[in-house]
């Protein structure tokens, strides 16, 4: 059983986190709107880009093996 460890899964993990790196890195010294909003579209655009990926063949598939 693979738990989702798909190259679509890493890469909406991955895309995730760095949309909250550069979103947290944003509001450190002065809020800087403009790169804290690209963060947020990183972060919530990751689960289609995950899902897309999965639909295009880099996900797991959902047959259980027994």
């Amino acid at each position: 059983m693979s738990h989702g460890s798909s190259p679509a899964a890493w890469t909406a993990v991955l895309v995730s986190l760095a949309g909250f790196l550069i979103g947290g890195i944003a509001l450190i010294p002065e809020p800087n709107w403009v790169l804290f909003t690209i963060g947020v579209v990183l972060a919530v655009g990751a689960l289609p880009l995950g899902k897309v990926m999965s639909v295009a063949g880099y996900g797991t598939s959902r047959v259980k093996d027994h």
